[in-house]
């Protein structure tokens, strides 16, 4: 029977594998048996508050219990929404206030400043740490029934991305296009039981599908590695041989930060023998060092947005790349097609650049409680007119190559990809905005240095305005320039010129 719950193959695979370990931080882990008796108990908790096909926040530690948290609100016909406790919590409280969830599950670490925020929002919320529900009882008859009554298209996890208005996107995600994501992952990749997986990315962003179910499709094993490791190469390859990691999933910027200072002259991760990279263009040089170090492993570009559940094009790398080659996106997944859009809406032909637009089951529900945005993006395919289809339309420009690989060339707007993170130049903006001291403000992207730029008219110093932005944006999102100025330029038609700005900073670096 085809699958339709992206949770059937939990309960398979804790019969057959009942105490292997399933979710490691690498001090503590739980087995496939222990997340799936929790996963039960916290579904039948939410059955017995009378909570049914509603957002549920997981505000807890990255832990394999914020894993297991997951999955049990899943249990329980409801969906995910994963906060981090390093999120600033101005952007904690826009989520909240957005999803109105009718419960946090929470960690001893996280309850006081859920508590806190909960009630500066006036919201009508209950907090339960994770400690008393997980020995829930549990209640087969209901889950069971909750189960029946699941259909593939229900939605499973909202992921909150930048939004160019000052409020996160809310992505909703449903067991269909997740279940095919990670069939077709899982094929391209070549996951098995006796994959371990070295998760990178925070669990409150959709790279970490990669590792979280394949894990418990194939009775694998996910190391959730310590942020504090990416800070010090060494350390991080040590880990990563410490615990005989054979796969990673990372963005680029977390491979360069390794290749870039040396550290294969120390310590090789000599048990990788799968590594897939994505959300940035890997510079060549740095691609170059990684195949060198591992020439036996397999090498992979993946491409997605959240929006198509996770990535949804793969090019194999198997050679190293002379300094003035591109690393191409590739080919679609299965299931999934790539449409080049021009401004015409007509389909861009082989070499000529258009907007990468995406079909098939990747493409996610839309965003949550947001028709407007979600009808601007999630459109109409403009191909063909006879039935309803929706596309996606990411914003990303590419072309199409003579030998069939799609490759990237830009942003279409003022998206970036900063760190292996998606973001809207424009939040950073509405956010300095809001502040009293600010008259204005324009943010742009200096590529070539990976560096964010922020110009501002206002009372505040460089360094005040920096320290202000820290409580309210995440790391990644943080402006790495900042320049005070009389006055910023203007279009004819009274706009910033954001292009002017540019020229600016450019002429004094």
């Amino acid at each position: 029977m085809m699958q339709r719950h992206v949770l059937d193959d939990l309960k398979k695979t804790a019969a057959e594998k009942p105490d292997k370990i399933a979710f490691s931080d690498g001090e503590k882990g739980l087995t496939f048996a222990e997340v799936d008796a929790v996963r039960d108990s916290i579904g039948s908790y939410l059955h017995a508050q009378g909570i049914y096909n509603k957002p549920v926040v997981v505000f807890m530690q990255k832990s394999p219990e914020e894993v297991a948290a997951f999955f049990g609100v899943i249990t329980g016909g409801c969906y995910y929404v994963p906060i981090d406790e390093e999120m600033p919590e101005g952007r904690i409280r826009l989520i909240l206030r957005h999803v109105k969830s009718p419960l946090l599950i929470c960690d001893e670490t996280t309850r006081p400043r859920a508590e806190e925020m909960v009630k500066a929002e006036e919201l009508s919320a209950d907090i339960v740490l994770y400690e008393e529900i997980r020995a829930h009882e549990i209640r087969p008859e209901t889950l069971e029934d909750i189960r029946a009554r699941a259909l593939d298209t229900d939605p499973i996890y909202i992921v909150f991305t930048s939004g160019s208005t000052g409020i996160p996107k809310g992505v909703v995600a449903c067991h269909r296009s997740v279940i095919d994501y990670v069939e077709q992952l899982s094929e391209i990749l070549a996951f098995d039981e006796n994959t371990v997986f070295g998760n990178q990315s925070p669990l409150y962003f959709d790279a970490c599908l990669k590792e979280l179910y394949p894990t418990i499709k194939f009775g694998a094993t996910t190391y959730l590695i310590p942020r504090t490791a990416f800070a010090m190469p060494t350390v991080l390859v040590e880990y990563l041989n410490t615990h005989r990691i054979n796969t990673i999933c990372w963005v680029v910027s977390a491979l360069t930060m390794i290749s870039a200072f040396n550290t294969f002259d120390v310590v090789k991760p000599v048990y990788l023998r799968t590594v897939a990279f994505g959300s940035e263009v890997f510079p060549v040089r740095q691609f170059n060092l990684w195949k060198e170090a591992l020439p036996e492993a397999t090498f992979t570009n993946l491409y997605g947005p959240t929006e198509t559940t996770g990535m949804c094009c793969y090019y194999r790398a198997e050679h190293t790349f002379a300094d003035d080659e591109v690393i191409p996106v590739g080919r679609p997944f299965p299931n999934r097609e790539i449409i080049l859009l021009k401004e015409d809406n007509t389909r861009a032909a082989a070499g000529e650049e258009g907007e990468i637009c995406i079909r098939g089951n990747a493409v996610t529900l839309g965003y949550y409680d947001d028709p407007e945005r979600t009808a601007a993006a999630f459109v109409q395919n403009p191909l063909q007119s006879l039935y309803p289809e929706t596309i996606y339309r990411t914003g990303d420009i590419g072309r199409f190559g003579e030998d069939g690989n799609l490759y990237f060339v830009s942003r279409k707007d003022y998206q970036i990809k900063h760190m292996g993170h998606r973001v809207e130049l424009g939040e950073i903006e509405v956010n300095v905005d809001l502040l009293e001291t600010v008259k204005m403000s324009a943010c742009v992207y200096d590529a070539e240095r990976k560096k964010i730029v922020l110009f501002y008219v206002g009372d505040t110093e460089e360094k005040e305005l920096l320290k202000t932005l820290k409580g309210k944006l995440p790391r990644y999102m943080l402006p790495n320039v900042i320049r005070k100025t009389e006055a910023l330029p203007f279009t004819a038609n009274g706009k910033i010129d954001r292009r002017a700005v540019m020229e600016q900073y450019q002429s004094k670096n």
